[in-house]
């Protein structure tokens, strides 16, 4: 899954894709590069974003996504949002699936919207949001409590007309989670897999990478995703969410064959 992220002030590449031309061109080059899935955002979710409501991400999101569709007819496309406006606008103009890192908590109607489009939907585990996430880092044991915070989650949304089939599970790396919380989570991958659900992560050139690095700047945390990545396919991830979609593809067909 390739990121492409429509909004001025993402953590790593905000302003970048910011005009339709220029998502266009991104999401042609992760396609040619092996992206699978191109995974469409108008509202940061780093720690400490402003939120900017359904009508604004709405007037970020569906021109470039319109015009993705239109130049990419057969791309699958996920839309990164936790309004139920903006998911129905988008899957009326092309998009093939949500993406929720609120796991259907911020705006429950979402799930309802996803249902009556039987379509997919990933379901992240999160705390709190953007301003709040950081100060909801206390859990017995950080695996487990996701865990058992994706399987509500996934109640919820089944109890709203999702299919079981359509859900895909997102353990939520780096949403109120410590770095060491993070490197746990991906320790214990194995125990994310047991219910069935296909594994979605995010990794890419985030904070607990930098940690262990001591590189400040996201951009050159690519070889340190590499290695979460490596990891993720010897767990059996299904998907991973990913800037660098060209290095990151080759890596997973070479980290595929070794696993």
């Amino acid at each position: 899954m390739g990121v492409i992220n429509i909004t001025p002030d993402s953590f790593s590449d905000g302003g970048q894709f910011f005009k339709p031309d220029q998502a266009i061109e991104e999401a042609q080059k992760q396609l040619h590069q092996g992206a699978d899935v191109l995974d469409l955002g108008a509202q940061s979710t780093r720690p400490g974003a402003e939120e900017v409501g359904a009508e604004e991400e709405c007037h970020r999101l569906l021109p470039p996504l319109i015009e993705i569709r239109s130049h990419c007819p057969d791309a699958l496309i996920s839309v990164d949002t936790f309004l139920a406006p903006v998911a129905a606008a988008a899957l009326e103009a092309g998009a093939n699936w949500i993406n929720d890192v609120s796991g259907g908590c911020r705006d429950p109607e979402l799930l309802r919207v996803v249902a009556e489009a039987h379509c997919p939907i990933v379901l992240m585990h999160s705390r709190g949001n953007s301003q709040s996430m950081d100060q909801l880092i206390v859990y017995n044991n950080v695996t487990t409590d996701v865990l058992t915070g994706l399987r509500q989650r996934t109640d919820k949304a089944i109890k709203a007309g999702v299919e079981p089939s359509q859900i895909i599970w997102d353990p939520g790396l780096g949403f109120a989670k410590t770095h060491d919380q993070n490197l746990q989570l991906l320790r214990e991958l194995e125990q994310l897999n047991q219910d069935g659900f296909p594994l979605l992560l995010g990794p890419s050139r985030k904070r607990f990478i930098g940690a262990v690095l001591k590189e400040p700047r996201p951009k050159e945390r690519l070889w340190g995703t590499a290695a979460v990545v490596c990891r993720c396919a010897q767990a059996g991830v299904a998907i991973v969410r990913v800037h660098d979609v060209g290095p990151i593809s080759q890596i997973l067909q070479m980290a595929t064959e070794l696993w």
